[in-house]
Formats: C-alpha cells, sequence, structure tokens
C-alpha cells in the first residue's frame, strides 16, 4: 500500500503545482485515506529493520564490524529515529481535540509515511546484502594446486591423513621426512580436500618463518578470521581467537615447523574439542615435543616410482627417444627420490625437446652439482633449473618473482606490466610466462589470472639475485628496517619488498640510486610517507602502493624521473596529489581505482599508456593544486565542463593511451549520463587497443565502433577471434545497473567479452561484435528463441558462453538445414534461469561441433526434458564438468530412446558430476556400460526418484568422492553389495541443517 501511495505522493505534488485546485484537493484526500494503511506498512517495515538489525548484531562481534556494517548500522539507527518520529506525530494526531487539525495533517503525514517506507524497506534490503559478510571467512583459501596422480605415493599420503582427521579421537597429526619429499604438497591438498571441506566449517593454512614469532603468528590467524584487531599482547590476541574458533570445526595446517610452537599458548586450542592440528615438519623430534597423536613418515620415492613420475612429467618427448630413457634413469638416480626435485628436473629436461645431446650433458652438469647433501643439494638442483633458461630475460623474469612471498599470489596482469616496464620483455611477456609455467618454476592451478613461487625456489632465487648484476632484491619485513645495517642494504639493492608487513613508518631519508622497483602494497596502516623519502630514487621505475592508507603522496615522488608505473588503486584514503607530478614524463601505467584522486589531479599526464579509474574518478572530488587546498565539485558540473570546449579534464586529452579500463563502483547511478560523453572520447584515442567500458545504450557502443580508428582496423582483419589479440575488449552493454560484472569469473584475462544485458531481438551491432568475441554472456534478453539468430558463423570463436533470465529462448541451437559444424571452439556454456527453454540442441548436431567443450551448466531450466539429445553426447569426447540444477522434468541425464548406439568411453573424460534437485530424475544412464574413466567426484541432492548408479566395481577407478545425503544413499538398489562397499567410504554425506 506504501508503494501506491508513493505514486500518489508525486501526483500530488504534481497537481499542487500544475493542475487544478479540484485535482490537488482530490489527491489531499486520497492521501488522507491511506494514512492508516501507510502508518501500518511503514511500522510494519521498520519491525522487520529492527529484526535485521538485531539478527546482525547477535552474529558479530565488534571485532569483526567492517566500516560498511558500522554505516549500516548507524543509519538504520538514524531511520528509526525519524520512524519514531513519524509514529509520535501520528499518536499525537490522533489524540488531538479538533477534527479539522486532523484532516489537514493526515495528508502530508500520509506521505512523509509513504516516502519513509521506501527509504526503510531500501535500507533492509541493503542489509540482506550485508548479511553475508557475517559469516566466518571463507573455508578455504589459496591456489588450488596441481593435481597429484590418483594413487601414488602423494595421493596415498594425502587419504592417509583425512582418514586420520575423520576419526574422532585423533586432534594432531604429524607429517615429517627431510625435505623435498612433499610435505608442502601434501599440506596443500589437505587445503583443498573435498572430505576436509565438508567436515570443517573452515581451515587456516599456515607455513611457518624461520623467523617466526608468536605474535606473528596470531596475526596470520587473526587476518585469516578476518578481524579487524591484534595487539602485542599474546594473551588477549588468544582470546580472541579462542572467542571466535570455539564453537566452529576447525583443522590448522601449520607447514615447515621448525621448533616446537605452544599452541595452548597462542590460541588456547587446547581448549577447543572440535579443533584439529595438522603440522609437517623436517625434525620427528617435533612431533614428540608437540604431542601428536599419529605420525606419517613422507618417505623418499623408489626407484621405480621415481622413474615413473620422471617420465609423467617428462611428458611424450621422452617416449618418442628410447636413449632418453636411458639418460632419465641416470638423472633420477642424482634426485635421491625427492619429487621436488623429480619434477623440476623433468620439466626441464622436457623444455630440451628431443636433443639427446643436450639430454647427455645437462646429465654431467648435474652430476657435477650433487656432491652437497640436504638443503644445500636441493639447491644445487634447482640451481640447474635455472641455468637451463635459455635466455636472460627469462632468468630476469624469474628471479623478479621472488619479490613476491611464497604464501603471495601474483596477478599475471601486473606481474607481466612490471616485467616490461623494467625491460625484461616487450611483447613475449605472455610466452616467457607460459615457459616458466611449463618448466615447473612457477606455479598454477589452471587459473591464468594468477601465479605463484615455491618457497625452495623462492629461496634460491633470492640467493641467486645477490650475485647477479642489477638484480639484487632484498625481501624485507618491517622490524628489520630499524637495524642500520639492513637500511644500508637499500643502498645496493636493485629491488625491494615490504609487501604485505605491518608497516608503518618509512625512513626519512635514503640513498637507493640503484633502486628500480619497489613494492609496499597492502601495508595498511602506511599513512604518511616522508617528504624526502623519494629524493634518491632517481632510477625507479616500477612503484606499487596499492591498498596502503596514505592520504598523500610527498613532493620528492616528482623526483622519480625514470617512473614508469604507479599503483595506487584501493589506497581509499588518497586524495591528493603533488603539484608537480607533470615531471614524471616516462610514467606510462598508473592505476587509481579506489582512491578519492580526481582526474582533474592526473591531466598533465597526457603520456600515459595505460590507465584504471573509477567512476568516483570523474567528479566525486577534484583538486585546486594551488595552496593545496581540496575543492569539491559536483560530477554534474563536471559533465557541463567536458560537454564544452575546455579539454583539460577529458579522457581523450590522454593522446597516447593504448589500455583504458573503468571500474563502477558505488556511484554507478551517475554512470548513465556521463557514459555518453566518455564513449565519445575513447572513440578519438588512436592508440587504444584495449578497453574495459559498459555502455548503458547499444547506441553509445555503436558510436565507438564507427568513430574508433583503432577498433576499425581490429574488426577488418581476417583472422579469426581466437588468434587476433590486436585489440583485447571486455564490453559490458544494457542498463540494468547490478549486472554490471563483465564475465570476471572466467579464468584467462586475454578473452575478449561481450555481455549483453536486457536486449531485445537481435541486434546487428551485438552480431558484429560478437564475430570478435571469446566470452559471451546473454543476460535477460527477449526476442529470441534461440542463440543461433546471432547467426551462428559469428559465434565460431566462442570460448565461453554464459545464458541467463533468457526467458524466450527455446533451444540453444537450432541447426536445421546447417551443413557446417557449430561452436567448435566452445568450451564452457552455462545456463541459468531460462523458463521456456525445451532443449540444448535442436536438429542435427554435426560433426565437429562442440568438440572441446568442457562445462556444461544447467540451472533452473524448469521445462527442459533433454539435455543429450540427437546424438550429441558423442560430440562431448573433452566433457569435464556436468552440473544440472532444478530443473524439473529432467528424467534421464543420457536419454536412452536417443543414445542408443554410445561408445563405451564416451564420457570418459568427465570428472564431475553434479546433479540436485532434480525431482523426476529416474536414471543417470540406464546400465552400467559406459565407462566413467576420469570421475572423480559426484554430488547429488535432492532427486528422490533415483534409486540406482551406472556405475560397477570396475568402471569408475578414479572416483574419490560422492556427496549426497545418507538417507538417499542407504535406499539405493545395487546389483552388486561389494561395488557398494567400496563406495562407502568415499561417502561424504550431507550434514543437516541443525
Amino acid at each position: 500500500m506504501a508503494a501506491d501511495a508513493a505514486g500518489a505522493v508525486t501526483g500530488a505534488v504534481v497537481g499542487a503545482v500544475a493542475e487544478p485546485a479540484v485535482s490537488w484537493v482530490i489527491s489531499r484526500f486520497a492521501l488522507r485515506m491511506h494514512l492508516n494503511g501507510n502508518h501500518q506498512d511503514l511500522m510494519r517495515e521498520a519491525t522487520k529493520l529492527c529484526e535485521l538489525r538485531d539478527g546482525i548484531s547477535g552474529e558479530i562481534s565488534s571485532n569483526r564490524m567492517t566500516p560498511q556494517i558500522t554505516q549500516w548500522m548507524s543509519q538504520v539507527e538514524e531511520m528509526l529515529t525519524e520512524v519514531t518520529g513519524l509514529y509520535n506525530k501520528y499518536s499525537d494526531r490522533k489524540k488531538h481535540p479538533w477534527k479539522l487539525y486532523r484532516r489537514l495533517r493526515g495528508a502530508s503525514l500520509s506521505r512523509d509515511m509513504a516516502v519513509k517506507y521506501e527509504q526503510v524497506h531500501g535500507l533492509w534490503k541493503e542489509g540482506l546484502s550485508i548479511k553475508p559478510m557475517l559469516r566466518l571467512a571463507m573455508p578455504v583459501v589459496g591456489i588450488r594446486p596441481a593435481k597429484i596422480k590418483y594413487n601414488s605415493p602423494l595421493h596415498k599420503y594425502v587419504e592417509e591423513a583425512v582418514s586420520f582427521l575423520e576419526d574422532p579421537d585423533i586432534r594432531r597429526i604429524g607429517i615429517w621426512g627431510i625435505v623435498g619429499t612433499g610435505k608442502t604438497t601434501i599440506m596443500e591438498h589437505l587445503n583443498h580436500h573435498e572430505n576436509v571441506k565438508n567436515v570443517f566449517d573452515i581451515v587456516i593454512s599456515v607455513a611457518i618463518q624461520k623467523e617466526w614469532s608468536e605474535i606473528g603468528f596470531q596475526q596470520h590467524i587473526l587476518d585469516r578470521l578476518e578481524l579487524n584487531v591484534g595487539s602485542a599482547d599474546i594473551n588477549k590476541n588468544a582470546q580472541i581467537i579462542f572467542n571466535e574458533l570455539k564453537n566452529k570445526k576447525c583443522l590448522i595446517l601449520l607447514d615447515d615447523v621448525c621448533c616446537s610452537i605452544e599452541l595452548e599458548k597462542i590460541i588456547g586450542v587446547h581448549d577447543m574439542q572440535t579443533c584439529k592440528v595438522v603440522l609437517a615438519t623436517r625434525d620427528l623430534a617435533i612431533c614428540k615435543v608437540m604431542d601428536v597423536d599419529d605420525e606419517i613418515e613422507v618417505k623418499k620415492l623408489s626407484d621405480v616410482e621415481a622413474l615413473d613420475m620422471f617420465m609423467e612429467k617428462a611428458g611424450e618427448c621422452i617416449k618418442n627417444f628410447p636413449r632418453a630413457v636411458q639418460v632419465a634413469q641416470l638423472v633420477v638416480k642424482e634426485c635421491g627420490g625427492l619429487p621436488l626435485l623429480i619434477e623440476k628436473l623433468a620439466k626441464t629436461f622436457r623444455g630440451m625437446g628431443g636433443n639427446i645431446q643436450r639430454w647427455t650433458d645437462g646429465r654431467r652438469q648435474l652430476q657435477d652439482l650433487m656432491n652437497e647433501e640436504g638443503m644445500r643439494a636441493v639447491h644445487q638442483v634447482l640451481h640447474f633449473c635455472y641455468n637451463s633458461l635459455d635466455s636472460n630475460p627469462k632468468k630476469d623474469c624469474f628471479l623478479y618473482c621472488a619479490l613476491y612471498s611464497e604464501k603471495c599470489e601474483i596477478l599475471v596482469r601486473c606481474l607481466l606490466e612490471c616485467w616490461r616496464m623494467e625491460g625484461f620483455t616487450h611483447n613475449d611477456g605472455h610466452e616467457i610466462l607460459g615457459h616458466l609455467i611449463n618448466v615447473s618454476l612457477l606455479e598454477t592451478s589452471g587459473n591464468k589470472k594468477i601465479v605463484k613461487m615455491n618457497k625452495v625456489l623462492r629461496e634460491m632465487a633470492l640467493t641467486i639475485s645477490q650475485e647477479r648484476e642489477n638484480s639484487k632484491i632484498i625481501a624485507m619485513k618491517c622490524e628489520e628496517l630499524k637495524e642500520p645495517s639492513n637500511r644500508e642494504k637499500w643502498t645496493q639493492a636493485n629491488r625491494i619488498s615490504l609487501l604485505d608487513e605491518k608497516l608503518q613508518n618509512l625512513p626519512e631519508n635514503l640513498n637507493c640510486g640503484n633502486l628500480f622497483t619497489l613494492l609496499l602494497q597492502r601495508n595498511k596502516n602506511l599513512i604518511v610517507i616522508p617528504n624526502l623519502f623519494f629524493a634518491s630514487m632517481c632510477c625507479l621505475r616500477v612503484l606499487d602502493l596499492h591498498g596502503t592508507g596514505i592520504k598523500s603522496l610527498p613532493s620528492s615522488l616528482c623526483n622519480l624521473i625514470g617512473l614508469k608505473g604507479l599503483y595506487l588503486n584501493s589506497c581509499i584514503h588518497l586524495v591528493g596529489l603533488p603539484s608537480d607530478t607533470h615531471e614524471l614524463k616516462q610514467l606510462e601505467v598508473l592505476d587509481i581505482r579506489g582512491t578519492k584522486l580526481s582526474l582533474c589531479q592526473i591531466r598533465s599526464l597526457t603520456w600515459l599508456k595505460l590507465l584504471r579509474i573509477s567512476l568516483s574518478n570523474f567528479g566525486s572530488q577534484t583538486w585546486n593544486q594551488t595552496d593545496n587546498v581540496s575543492e569539491f565539485v559536483s560530477l554534474e558540473e563536471f559533465s557541463m565542463d567536458i560537454d564544452s570546449s575546455h579539454q583539460q579534464n577529458n579522457v581523450s586529452s590522454f593522446v597516447s593511451l593504448e589500455e583504458f579500463s573503468i571500474d563502477i563502483d558505488s556511484s554507478h547511478k551517475q554512470w548513465y549520463s556521463i557514459s555518453k560523453i566518455i564513449g565519445k572520447e575513447l572513440a578519438c584515442l588512436k592508440k587504444l587497443t584495449s578497453l574495459i567500458f559498459w555502455f548503458p545504450k547499444v547506441e553509445r557502443l555503436d558510436y565507438f565502433v564507427r568513430n574508433s580508428r583503432p577498433w576499425k582496423d581490429f574488426f577488418d582483419r581476417t583472422s579469426p577471434a581466437w588468434e587476433d589479440f590486436s585489440f583485447r575488449f571486455q564490453f559490458a552493454v544494457g542498463e540494468n545497473l547490478t549486472s554490471y560484472q563483465i564475465l570476471e569469473s572466467f579464468d584467462d584475462p586475454s578473452y575478449n567479452s561481450l555481455k549483453f544485458i536486457d536486449g531485445e531481438g537481435v541486434n546487428d551491432l551485438i552480431r558484429k561484435v560478437l564475430a570478435k568475441t571469446h566470452a559471451f554472456g546473454l543476460i535477460n534478453h527477449v526476442g529470441a528463441s534461440s542463440l543461433s539468430e546471432f547467426d551462428m558463423e559469428n559465434l565460431k570463436d566462442l570460448f565461453v558462453c554464459s545464458i541467463e533470465g533468457c526467458n524466450e529462448i527455446e533451444t540453444i541451437i537450432d541447426s536445421t538445414g546447417k551443413t557446417e559444424s557449430v561452436l567448435e571452439m566452445l568450451q564452457h556454456l552455462h545456463i541459468k534461469n531460462a523458463s521456456k527453454l525445451e532443449s540444448i540442441w535442436k536438429g542435427p548436431v554435426l560433426a565437429g561441433s562442440l568438440t572441446r567443450l568442457r562445462t556444461l551448466v544447467l540451472l533452473k531450466c524448469r521445462v527442459l526434458t533433454k539435455i543429450f539429445s540427437n546424438g550429441m553426447i558423442q560430440q562431448l569426447c573433452k566433457l569435464e564438468h556436468l552440473r544440472v540444477e532444478e530443473c524439473d522434468e529432467i528424467e534421464e541425464i543420457i536419454m536412452s530412446s536417443e543414445n542408443s548406439e554410445l561408445e563405451s568411453n564416451q564420457l570418459r573424460r568427465l570428472k564431475t558430476l553434479t546433479l540436485l534437485n532434480l525431482p523426476k530424475l529416474t536414471s543417470i544412464w540406464i546400465h552400467d556400460s559406459l565407462e566413467w574413466a576420469s570421475l572423480e567426484r559426484i554430488e547429488i541432492s535432492v532427486s528422490p526418484m533415483l534409486k540406482k548408479l551406472p556405475f560397477n566395481i570396475n568402471n569408475a577407478p578414479k572416483l574419490r568422492c560422492i556427496h549426497c545425503e545418507q538417507e538417499w544413499w542407504e535406499a539405493l538398489e545395487w546389483t552388486n553389495d561389494g561395488f557398494k562397499q567400496r563406495l562407502n567410504p568415499l561417502c561424504a554425506f550431507t550434514r543437516s541443517s541443525g
């Protein structure tokens, strides 16, 4: 009722100005008639808001109170005070003895209550979005480790540890063995193991540093729990940690423990009955002192196991050259059965290809090095891998990564930029990165956005850097800054890392004439940089300050005449730049996202090549550099200035710009009006090669593609999209502000992506852009019954396709009358909330279609009856992940009536099968004739009519985990009880909500 009355409010206001008096009286009467209803609605909504506030207050401790939650709580109190005021007015009005007074006051009070209802409702909705923040920190964090071979020695150690963790009588486990046997790999896999995630609410993984401290250890746990506290008082910190974890099932993983740790003192773990600890150490005595319940000795590999591992990691090259096998046997002997060395060496020799002479020479060099023992021998072998890099740029790039700690996830995009600004690479950064990953000198989990460096490799790289000219790296802790001897190291250092530390102060003045890179990011307590700090750093090329607490930069910043990259993103308090910023003539890369800086403050840097900004940088405030006084200017004023002949604030003034991206932040509602102006300016940039942008209207995208010379050059190229990266883009098109995310979830940052939101029909421009697109998202679209209507020729280079909320889509592909294959490059297909979708494919499935598809997700497709129709499944030889959820009409996953001639290995690569809330599902496949050779994980829930599984004792050899309800599992029908007994240990039963 209040929402309806809000419409009447608008009518009343307009009527009072422009309509006849009679209309105004009628509208006032209508408002007064709604008074009681508006009062009831408002009180009901205020009660909901109070309940939500109380619920949030009850669930969250003051230690977890973020600024956003604090601000919301404050707004709620203000709002409830205002509601109380209206309530009092309502009560006073009812008590007033004069009837005329009550009538006169009724209309305005009714209007105020209707407006207040909308405000209260909006605040309530905002609170709902905040509520997920109250949960404990993510159960698991970190890069998922590379998979280990099923039934390999390391896999057996992981499964043994998991079985101990599932034993209620075991609370502490010690994993021990000499360096290089794989203890860290075991710990990483425990961190991400499916059974562990099902048993524990949170996993806390801590790599113990050599110079560890009790306070530092506590702070790591506090940070992991996302608690905004921490002090120098060990007992106080321990109590905070205990209070946070005492009612949680918690697993603590301690890697590389080199001395006894009093966990009872540091985190009160002795009193937490639901807390378990796994520690990894090289010293069995530490396991004894720390009173573990069970020990796992990680032994060196046998000769046979070591050779098998080497052969697997070396790949095809060794199989094609018999003499290489002979060399491999000799190389493996030098590794002493250590998996760490075997993996690194295997991939290093793999990089030598089939050149047997290189293999033989490499083996001799390795033999000369292996006269050491223990850790020194390990470093010698890894040094050999480093020396096998065939160019100085590759070596430089590898050493540069040692600036980042082993726990740090290195963002690939920024790493490549730093390499380029340091002069290591030009256009070959991706190629070098790929090589370092292939030879196992850098690690990745398959996500191409992030890499990291192994701890032992980093130690070696830091050592090598001290010996190599112009490569000296210092990775320092903040307390080391206070020591005069360490401060002197800055003079010789070429690259310094102080990132992620609790840094609060920097030295006033240093002699750093040889410094090329300085990383200070994420030191949130660093608020002030001394005025002369940068005075001697004239050779500095890369300066990363992102996530620090700085409010301004010192005037000595302008001494950085060689600076090429400046990262200031997420410096949320930063409002000022020095007046002489224009002296930074070499600056190419600037990131000011999430700061309070204005575009006006950087307008003199017209030579920038890469600029990343937030919408708020367009006018939330500008900086008047005269007298260092900040002056706030509204967006409307700024927009008018852009639209006039004044050019000093324009994006187009950055004439050398090659890459531009803009984050739409909390000011996104202003974007609709300003995007037209910015889009026109971007079209004027003649060197643009990369753009991340949101076009609220198709017409604005149309203007850009018609007027941008770089886009025209790119579009006129005839090479297919999957091999043409001369222009990279991530576009969102549409007015829905809440759908802004531009396909960020996809792993490869180099994908050209297009997200089309709330569109209608088939737009010719969208068709054309699709031809150059790798990832396409179609959201809330109407006027199209299939994706084919966008022209299948334009879809042939898609890697990723996501369709969501398209309620008129009936089939994805209609190949009726077609003679050529479709979607040959597609790897991921996600379909959600397609209420009229009846099938994925209509018509013949031509050979070559979907042959690269790896992931298929179907969610809330309520009338979908067919998944693999018309022999479609026969094309899916690379399908790895299948998820079907809330598809009410699905009866069979693989329909027997349409797939009568399936080969037994049809789904040989399928790794995960997820089937949730499928009320009519009766069959995955009618019998056990298929081979599920790669299947590792199954999740089935709320599918009561599914009574049989298509497995037997031999056809799913790699199955490791089955998530399901215990009641459903016990009711399954089996043709072989022995197979059920084999699968029982793999079950992770769904925990009840209670």
